[in-house]
């Protein structure tokens, strides 16, 4: 018998199990792959450094700063590099650069005289009445800061951003403050305005990683739970019992927990729920994760034209690029390249074209090579190429979003000891996960407290345990293709 039984390996479940073991619970994490950590995995090709997921936090998250601190990884924390000085769009068929500056869009010929006008009239624009009715992001953005920002601003941000379509995305889903800013001033440029005079940095504006890339992180997580985790096991079943819960998990038998914590994906959160938890099995069901994947390339610095001066570049829809954005990889942070070269990264899928997310991989790593050689100047055969699959990629956060993580995170009142968490809750960003899980570890410990945690003798045994991280580099990224 556990406390708590976490399925999922991934940063939200390994950030939950760490929280609960560190307030005593017995716990144990059970992931179905070889390896934690999700798709947070860091690879080195040579002396090149690929993200395969997400490649940075952001250091105004108190929980994140507060993990990396206990998990002794601040020795290896990397900030922004210095070569970060412009943010750059498809403009025309080109790579226009914009000053990093809160007026930047406005010196900036990206957009045109009167959309710059009518940007700076956001603040006298009246405040939405209706706000029952939930509104795209696109809606959103058009209404406060007119079409041609919308169009040539914001849709490129949420497609590049969060692999999702401005005009399906809902807008309290992903920008909540902005709402919020909205509501409480009336614009959004006034809740800038008294955020900036308040001190407050701008959402964004500090990201950090460490040096061995976002994999650090469930490494460092896994190393400290130890035992706790148990890779290559399935949750098959989960079934309801008078004290808890019981776990069907194959051939390595069943297993008993008073609470437990599903951090999965959702269309596997989907299957566990269901016969448990209706309203929630059919809530994680209706959340969509098109494919999305990763084209990286490293070049000589000579054969690339470019200053490479920013976090990369994104593309707007009516732009009709054949990918959704890149990043300047070795711009961006230290031993990213080796020295006399650079490292950039496109991605390809995501709600705008799914089909783009499932070409092989030499495909895919010949339309990288043309997007770059058209829009940075990239030329010569790459010193590395390697492309990674997720044929489930980003959540998406459509409109209904809001009711429908209502339905998720009420499941532990249908069913009390049952809980949830994961990128679909709150954001998909790093940052946003690890302040998720961590609440969710709280809600879990004070189930546990209001139902008398009886300390019970941890097992000997759980079948055959596996390792925690794959010994075989091979294996672990068997699911990629390289070139």
């Amino acid at each position: 018998m556990f406390d708590v039984a976490v399925i999922g390996g991934g940063i939200s479940g390994m950030t939950a199990a760490y929280s609960l073991r560190r307030r005593g619970h017995r716990v144990i994490v059970l992931e179905r792959q070889a390896h934690v950590g999700g798709n947070a995995v860091s690879e080195r090709l040579g002396g090149f450094l690929m993200e395969h997921g997400p490649s940075t936090v952001n250091a105004d998250s108190p929980a994140v700063v507060g993990l990396s601190r206990d998990l002794g990884l601040d020795v290896q924390r990397c900030s922004l590099g210095d070569g970060v000085r412009r943010r750059y769009l498809v403009s025309r068929g080109a790579l226009g650069g914009i000053a990093v500056h809160p007026l930047g869009f406005l010196r900036s010929d990206h957009l045109s005289l009167g959309a710059r006008l009518r940007l700076i009239a956001e603040i006298m624009v009246p405040r939405r009445r209706d706000t029952e009715a939930e509104e795209t992001v696109a809606a959103f953005a058009a209404r406060r800061f007119g079409a041609e920002f919308a169009a040539r601003v914001v849709d490129p941000m949420v497609g590049g951003i969060y692999a999702a379509r401005a005009s399906e995305a809902s807008v309290e889903a992903l920008f909540p403050k902005l709402v919020g800013f909205e509501r409480r001033y009336g614009s959004v440029t006034g809740g800038i305005l008294r955020r900036r005079r308040r001190g407050a940095a701008m959402p964004g504006s500090r990201l950090f990683s460490w040096r061995d890339g976002i994999g650090a992180l469930p490494r460092a997580l896994a190393a400290r739970l130890g035992e706790t985790v148990r890779t290559g096991v399935a949750v098959r079943q989960i079934e309801r019992r008078r004290d808890g819960f019981r776990l069907d998990v194959g051939t390595t038998g069943c297993l008993d927990a008073r609470t437990v914590l599903i951090a999965t994906q959702p269309h596997v959160a989907a299957r566990m729920l269901d016969g448990i938890d209706g309203p929630a099995a059919d809530a994680a069901a209706a959340i969509d994760a098109p494919p999305l994947a990763v084209a990286f390339l490293g070049f000589r610095r000579q054969d690339v034209d470019h200053p490479l001066d920013g976090l990369g570049f994104l593309a707007a829809e009516c732009e009709h690029r054949t990918l959704n954005g890149a990043q300047f990889c070795s711009t961006m942070f230290p031993g990213r390249a080796p020295q006399g070269s650079v490292a950039v990264a496109a991605y390809f899928g995501g709600a705008r074209a799914p089909s783009f997310g499932r070409l092989p991989a030499h495909e895919l790593l010949d339309l990288a090579r043309r997007e770059f050689r058209d829009l940075i100047g990239a030329r010569g055969q790459p010193m590395a190429a390697h492309v990674r699959h997720w044929l489930l990629g980003l959540p998406q956060y459509r409109v209904g979003h809001r009711d429908r993580v209502a339905a998720l995170a009420s499941a532990s009142d249908r069913q009390p000891g049952l809980f949830l968490t994961g990128n679909y809750f709150t954001g998909p960003s790093v940052a946003a996960c690890i302040a998720e899980a961590t609440e969710a570890a709280v809600r879990v410990d004070r189930y546990l407290e209001s139902q008398g945690n009886i300390p019970v003798a941890w097992p000997n045994t759980f079948g055959r345990r596996q390792p925690t991280i794959n010994a075989s580099e091979s294996d672990f990224y068997k699911v990629s293709a390289s070139a």
